[in-house]
C-alpha cells in the first residue's frame, strides 16, 4: 500500500528532519535552482529570504568543484540514477565569491532524490546536505601522520621515496644529499635518548633554515636526513651541502668542556635508475664522509654497470 503525504504532513516531516538530524534540507526546481531550504542553510552564509534571484545548487560549491556538482545534479534531474552521496567543499561565509580563507572551506555530502508531478513530469528534487568536515579533517590528520616523522615534523622515508619515484618517472637527474649528525650512537649512550632526540630535532630545524625554495626535506630513519635538490648541478649540490656542514659545526660548537662537539656529514648522489639505487649511492657517500673523520661531504662515485 502506497501512502501519500499532504502538504501539511510534508512540512511537519521537513521540520522534524531539520531539528533532529542537523542536515540541511533543500528543494530544487527542475533546473537545479534552490526554491526552498531549511533555516540552517544560513550556516553556509546564504540568506534566501533576502535573495532577489534564486541561487543554483552549484552556487554552494567551491568554484573548482561547481562543474562536478552540476553534472551530478543534472544527471539526477534528467532521470539518470545517481544513488549515494557525493562530496564537495563549500565556502561557508557570506563572501563566498571572493573569500580565500582556508577555515571558511567546509566539506559537505549531498544526497538527492528526483521528484515528479502528478503527470509524471520531472519536477525537481529533494536534497539533504550533511557536513563531513570532521571526517575529512580526520582523514587529513591520519594521512599527515602516515607521511610525517613524529619527532621532527619532516616528511618520512615513505613520503620521500614516493617523491623520488615521481621524479624518476619524469626522467630524474636531480641531486639529493643525505645528512647525518656524526657519532649519534655514542651521544645516545652517553647522554640518553632525550638529549639524542633534542639533537635530531635541532638538526632538522637547522636544515629547514638552510634549505632553499623548492628543496624537499625528509627524515629517512633515526639519524639520517635527506634533501632533494632540484635544479642544482652536482657541483652546486656539493657546495650547498658543504655550507650546511660547515655552518652546523660553527653553530654547534660546545659552550663548555662537558658539552659534546657536534658535527654532521653528507653524501651526494644523482636521482637515477631506481629509488633504492639513488639512496644507496647517497648513503655510500655519507659512509665515505664519516670514514674521513666526519664533518665532510663525499660522493660515492659508483655508476651503473653498462
Amino acid at each position: 500500500m502506497k501512502i501519500g503525504l499532504s502538504d501539511v504532513e510534508g512540512h511537519v516531516l521537513h521540520g522534524l528532519l531539520e531539528e533532529t538530524s542537523g542536515d540541511i534540507v533543500i528543494r530544487l526546481d527542475r533546473h537545479g535552482f534552490i526554491i526552498h531550504a531549511s533555516a540552517n542553510i544560513a550556516e553556509l552564509g546564504l540568506d534566501l529570504s533576502g535573495a532577489l534571484l534564486l541561487p543554483h545548487i552549484t552556487d554552494l560549491a567551491d568554484r573548482n568543484h561547481a562543474a562536478f556538482l552540476g553534472e551530478h545534479v543534472n544527471a539526477a534531474l534528467a532521470g539518470r540514477t545517481q544513488t549515494g552521496w557525493t562530496e564537495f567543499p563549500v565556502i561557508a561565509c557570506a563572501e563566498r565569491d571572493t573569500c580565500r580563507e582556508a577555515h571558511c572551506q567546509r566539506w559537505y555530502a549531498l544526497s538527492l532524490r528526483p521528484m515528479c508531478d502528478n503527470t509524471g513530469t520531472p519536477d525537481g528534487a529533494m536534497c539533504l546536505m550533511r557536513s563531513v568536515q570532521q571526517v575529512r579533517s580526520l582523514e587529513g590528520e591520519l594521512h599527515a601522520r602516515a607521511v610525517t616523522d613524529p619527532l621532527t615534523g619532516l616528511a618520512n622515508r615513505q613520503a620521500f621515496c614516493a617523491s623520488l619515484r615521481r621524479h624518476l618517472a619524469k626522467g630524474g637527474g636531480q641531486m639529493i644529499a643525505v645528512f647525518a649528525v656524526d657519532a649519534m650512537r655514542a651521544l645516545l649512550m652517553r647522554y640518553g635518548q632525550r638529549t639524542a632526540d633534542e639533537v635530531l630535532w635541532g638538526f632538522a630545524k637547522f636544515l629547514e633554515t638552510m634549505a632553499l625554495l623548492g628543496h624537499e626535506l625528509a627524515q629517512l630513519d633515526g639519524e639520517r636526513f635527506a634533501v632533494l635538490l632540484p635544479e642544482m648541478t652536482s657541483r652546486g649540490a656539493r657546495e650547498w651541502a658543504e655550507d650546511v656542514v660547515t655552518t652546523f659545526a660553527g653553530l654547534a660548537a660546545p659552550v663548555s668542556a662537558k658539552a659534546p662537539q657536534l658535527t654532521a656529514s653528507a653524501g651526494i648522489a644523482r636521482v637515477e635508475c631506481t629509488v633504492d639505487w639513488t639512496l644507496r649511492e647517497a648513503e655510500l657517500g655519507l659512509v665515505l664522509a664519516r670514514a674521513g673523520g666526519g664533518g665532510k661531504v663525499a660522493v660515492a662515485g659508483y655508476r651503473r654497470a653498462a
